[in-house]
């Protein structure tokens, strides 16, 4: 292995010799651990350390990195306190995560790290977002973010780099090329020669280095960061390494020839850099013992630590509070009296988007053709003239990368919004909305300042891939808050609210209100509160229990069939407001909920069902429940009429009313 020290002191020498021995003892102190039953699970490092350490070295303290299982020395790099990493690992309150997630599937804004999550390609896309927001800033900054040859054979991955070369973004992608996914070898991985081959085809630079070699892996990261800090654009590094260990510790390694084993072991990033110092004059046998024992005495004072912190004790109550951060959303609602303006519902949206933008200034807009066209239904058309195309921002088509951007702009402290073309495509970033925006407040204290507009709903004859209402996919996860407004003045009230919650919100506007309704909305910036329902009518022979389109079929109904009804229009449906619907079951007795989406696994069967637990006394008949066929929508008009509700709805009002 050739070491060039280019114009490297002694002193930087030592410190990056210090900083890849930290991580082998570590490692070799962990496994032990496991061995005796003291951590639950272990992904080695061993062999890989240089990447980490050389990477991490290499950028200035306030740079973010976003590291993955094997990157232990991004942490030491770091200083992150041992005695609180080792708690993390053990389930510790102490910990980062409270004891709620293990190894490195944490974040520190601190230390200026966002961990992973183990779907491993979505961190790539956060990345950009930070990237983004320190771009906006006019910040000379980078962000290095990793990924391993398996992990780059996700969409993720080719959607990340995508959107960092077509934005420009300061991302260093590190590939740490080892050879294998879990036990999956390169060549049932990918095809082409090397990672370097990939850079041009995405228009972005690419270089290789020995990820074995900490001088090299340093030197290389420190020069391109440099570079990228006055000349902002995205670079690909690989670095070909090997991991000595299996993918975790229970699957060993007997997949792998033993000839590679041994040819690797060879390449030992620790131990060939520290014969080379020590031939060099740069290490002596005393300063060696030295810090190793000072290392060592380090780790078992920060395991003295940790053991010394108990077990977490569950407290549901803070379980709970702790998926959102929390806000209390500030009195803004709509000035009483006088006479508002008529606007359609279209122009509500419209208008509260605008003004959110106007009130922060931080606040980034982001969907396919939402620039110059103004979005495929034109909501923001003329935004790009007011708040100019860095802050509207055309997107490639690629939802998962887009909404983790979102994600890395709320890490340095912005707004987002984004919007899908359509609801149904929400499909094609649902990881990143379930599992990294829903879960980061409550895994490491990030919250994700995030909106994401839907435009949902059937009724234009669009077929399947045009008309779903999907909202019950994210009534499930814990984390978000789901809106859904039936009128202009709630359109408007309702997306100003989402944007001044500092937690992520999924938006959703039935596209067939768009231009058909219109209503009172006042012109001054107001916001209606998430979590409030309203009663769109009043009556006292049921109550009809709804939302969105829901509102107005059952108005209809009622007016239809001269029905004295509650209708209850939810708003918000996560989360929903309990008390507004005891008190309409407990006026009428009479119940039927209402919604758009398919009956079986809607969100009308956990109201249905709560109503059932927490209200039964008040019941004059079983609670029934009105929905779209348990199909999917079909195109032909005659055939999407007869899927959605209405005529069911008029058949189960009247039935409910003589029950």
């Amino acid at each position: 292995m050739n070491f060039n020290r280019l114009d490297l002191s002694n002193e930087t020498l030592l410190h990056l010799y210090q900083h890849l021995l930290r991580p082998r003892l570590i490692e070799e102190k962990m496994l032990i651990l496991l061995r005796q039953g003291k951590i639950s699970k272990w992904f080695s490092g061993i062999g890989q350390e240089a990447i980490s350490v050389g990477s991490t070295l290499a950028l200035e303290p306030d740079e973010y990195i976003l590291p993955l299982h094997r990157n232990l020395g991004v942490f030491t790099g770091r200083e992150v306190p041992l005695g609180r990493l080792f708690a993390q690992w053990q389930g510790k309150r102490t910990g980062f995560t409270k004891g709620r997630d293990r190894s490195f599937h944490f974040g520190s804004n601190e230390h200026h790290i966002v961990g992973m999550i183990s779907h491993l390609g979505p961190q790539l896309a956060v990345a950009g977002g930070i990237a983004l927001a320190d771009v906006l800033d006019k910040k000379p900054k980078v962000t290095l973010t990793y990924s391993g040859d398996g992990g780059a054979s996700e969409g993720d991955f080719h959607e990340a780099l995508n959107v960092a070369a077509v934005w420009q973004l300061p991302v260093i992608f590190v590939i740490e090329n080892n050879g294998y996914g879990l036990s999956t070898p390169s060549n049932e991985q990918f095809r082409f020669k090397s990672f370097v081959d990939k850079g041009p085809a995405y228009g972005m630079d690419a270089v290789q280095v020995d990820g074995n070699n900490v001088l090299e892996v340093y030197s290389t990261v420190k020069r391109l960061a440099e570079d990228l800090r006055q000349n902002p654009r995205p670079v690909l590094v690989e670095a070909l390494t090997f991991r000595m260990r299996g993918h975790e510790e229970a699957s060993g390694t007997k997949y792998v020839p033993q000839s590679l084993m041994e040819e690797w072991a060879q390449k030992d990033p620790v131990e060939n850099y520290e014969k080379w110092l020590i031939e060099e004059g740069i290490l002596t046998e005393l300063a060696k013992h030295t810090i190793r024992e000072t290392i060592k005495a380090a780790i078992e004072a920060g395991l003295q630590e940790a053991d010394a912190v108990p077990m977490p004790t569950a407290d549901v109550q803070e379980e709970i509070a702790d998926m959102y951060q929390p806000f209390e959303a500030p009195v803004t609602e709509a000035p009483k009296g006088g006479a508002a303006p008529e606007k359609r519902f279209i122009d509500a949206i419209q208008e509260g988007l605008r003004q959110s933008m106007e009130r922060y200034p931080e606040l980034v807009l982001m969907g396919q053709d939402i620039a110059d066209y103004g979005g495929v239904f034109k909501i923001t058309e003329g935004f790009v003239a007011q708040f100019g195309k860095a802050r509207v921002r055309n997107t490639p088509l690629c939802e998962s990368a887009i909404v983790g951007a979102g994600l890395g702009l709320s890490i340095k402290g912005k707004k987002s919004m984004v919007e899908m073309q359509f609801a149904d495509f929400v499909t094609c970033g649902f990881n990143q909305i379930v599992n990294n925006l829903a879960k980061s407040h409550y895994r490491w204290g990030q919250n994700a300042d995030v909106v994401v507009r839907m435009p949902t709903g059937a009724g234009s004859a669009a077929g399947p891939f045009h008309s779903q209402s999907n909202e019950a996919w994210f009534t499930h996860v814990p984390g978000l808050k789901v809106v859904y407004p039936s009128n202009p003045h709630d359109a408007k009230g309702l997306l100003c609210a989402a944007f001044e919650d500092p937690n992520p919100v999924m938006y959703f506007e039935h596209k067939m209100l768009y231009r058909s309704l219109s209503g009172p909305v006042p012109e001054v910036y107001y916001t209606t509160p998430i979590g409030k329902a309203a009663l769109a009518a009043e009556g006292d022979e049921l109550s009809i229990i709804t939302y969105g389109m829901g509102v107005h079929w059952a108005l209809q109904v009622c007016k239809e069939l001269k029905v004295s009804a509650d209708i209850l229009d939810l708003r918000t449906l996560l989360p929903w407001d309990q008390d507004a619907v005891r008190r309409t079951v407990e006026k009428n007795g009479r119940v039927l909920v209402l919604h758009e989406d398919t009956l079986t696994g809607g969100i009308g069967g956990e109201i249905a069902a709560w109503i059932g637990e927490n209200c039964f006394e008040h019941l004059d008949a079983p609670v029934r429940r009105v929905a779209s066929l348990d199909t999917a929508i079909p195109f032909a008009p005659p055939l999407e009429a007869a899927f959605l509700p209405q005529q069911r709805l008029r058949e189960q009002v009247a039935a409910l009313r003589n029950y």
